[in-house]
């Protein structure tokens, strides 16, 4: 986990060029990061081999997809043992509406990111499914009305005005 101090900048620059456009080429990732292209493949992979690039995959634009209603649902579970954590985790990944699902060290126990249609599709997944995950004893929902930023990008930018400051 201690790769972000063994990133440099040509390795910085890689990742932010590819968050703004991961299907560009080699050459032209080697253009905009200063590299001739063998070095660039070559730090490329390493990037890709050590985890710090995950995959490539297409941003979509969920509302022309119909997928614009955004919940953020706090979950307090009635067991927080290993054993319940673990099933509780394997059943959310089995629900294609939840986008996200994070632990949270607070007042409740996860937060799940739920995309659905519109809310009477949010309160069908809710009821039926959220609802009856293992453990769950309540549930908080938060709509989302607008959504201002959402993407790694925003975090990568964030790591780099932070690293600027010291």
């Amino acid at each position: 986990m201690a790769i972000v101090s063994e990133l440099d900048d040509f390795d910085r620059k890689i990742v932010a060029a590819l968050l703004e456009d991961g299907r560009m080429t080699v050459t032209a990732l080697s253009d905009v990061v200063g590299l001739s292209k063998t070095p660039c493949q070559v730090r490329l992979s390493r990037l890709i081999g050590a985890g710090v690039i995950q995959g490539f995959r297409a941003v979509v634009d969920p509302s022309r997809l119909g997928l614009d209603h955004v919940a953020f649902t706090e979950v307090k579970l009635s067991d927080t043992r290993e054993n319940a954590l673990t099933q509780f985790n394997a059943a959310v990944l089995r629900i294609p509406e939840i986008e996200e699902c994070h632990m949270i060290a607070g007042n409740f126990d996860y937060l799940l990111k739920v995309r659905t249609g519109d809310i009477q599709a949010y309160r069908r997944v809710l009821g039926e499914e959220i609802s009856n995950l293992p453990f769950v004893a309540s549930t908080s929902t938060f709509v989302a009305m607008e959504t201002v930023c959402e993407s790694g990008r925003a975090a990568m930018m964030q790591s780099r005005t932070r690293r600027r400051a010291d």
